[in-house]
């Protein structure tokens, strides 16, 4: 399998910049807070004009939203680019939008949720990247989630994710993580990357189980989860069934979607929505063992 290209680490003084490119902003303090951590470990953060631009729930006119992203992208001092929060918008950005991989340097992309559209488009373009917190929700990790993401961007080691091992060995293939629902959205268009040899690791959030359902199944009619080497389940936050209608659990859902595809699995990792969202490398090669329920990154 290709391997994807890393950005350079980071170091304390590096510019990132900070963008909008899905739903509009509203957790004000929280973005205050969590730029005050980046700035904390020594590096410029520079904020665009525009964040707070609303056009119904989009951080502003798609328009606005792709320059925000071209500016940060061709920009040649800045090496990182934090986003602010998930919802929905960015697939609608890259409609037209073109990496441009030739002319600038790779630099770090780090966000999750809806943010899951901008990193496969960027791993399809052959550049590795970050499901991580955004900068609305790290304010709100532990101590040690903080500090993995940080050991991510700046070159350190990443320590191993424990789970619950569903059995059927060992795999190892490049991780590809992401959003259930937007991932699905992918689906039968340029932007889903080739899935092949891949380990895919899904996340949830406010879904039903019958949602959840509904869009395993569609992955299974696609043929797409057959190609895959392994699959790292991480939490699937407030997805619960309505109270009184009759309904799997969605951990039974899960089992009945995944559980016979022949590949290992591993679930109850913790990413995703609920809290520790330990950050992820999107387009290394990693070790799943689903004898011992462990995601390896070495």
């Amino acid at each position: 399998m290709q391997s994807k290209i890393l950005p350079p680490p980071l170091q304390p003084g590096d510019l990132l910049r900070v963008i909008a490119p899905s739903g509009a902003l509203r957790e004000f303090e929280a973005l205050g807070q969590s730029v005050r951590i980046w700035r904390s470990r020594g590096y410029q953060v520079e904020i665009f004009p525009k964040i707070d631009d609303k056009w119904g729930y989009l951080a502003g006119k798609d328009e606005n939203r792709t320059q925000q992203l071209a500016a940060a992208w061709q920009d040649p001092d800045c090496r990182g680019i934090l986003c602010v929060r998930g919802g929905f918008g960015s697939t609608r950005i890259l409609e037209n939008w073109n990496w441009q991989t030739n002319s600038t340097s790779p630099k770090w992309l780090i966000g999750f949720s809806d943010i899951t559209a901008l990193l496969w488009s960027l791993y399809t373009a052959g550049i590795s990247s970050v499901h991580a917190p955004v900068l609305t929700t790290l304010v709100d990790e532990p101590d040690w989630s903080t500090q993995r993401l940080f050991d991510l961007v700046e070159g350190r080691p990443l320590t191993p994710l424990k789970g619950c091992g569903w059995g059927g060995g060992i795999a190892r293939g490049m991780l590809l993580p992401g959003n259930l629902t937007v991932a699905t959205h992918l689906l039968a268009t340029p932007i889903l990357p080739n899935l092949d040899g891949v380990i895919l690791a899904l996340e949830d959030v406010t879904e039903a189980p019958y949602r959840i359902d509904r869009m395993l199944t569609q992955w299974r009619l696609s043929g797409a989860l057959q190609k895959l080497r392994g699959i790292a389940l991480g939490s699937f936050y407030r997805c619960e069934a309505p109270q009184n209608i009759p309904s799997f659990t969605v951990g039974e859902v899960l089992r009945d979607r995944l559980g016979d595809l022949g590949i290992p699995i591993v679930s109850d990792l913790p990413f995703g929505h609920d809290i520790p969202n330990a950050a992820l490398p999107v387009g290394v090669q990693v070790t799943l063992d689903a004898d011992q329920g462990i995601l390896d990154f070495s």
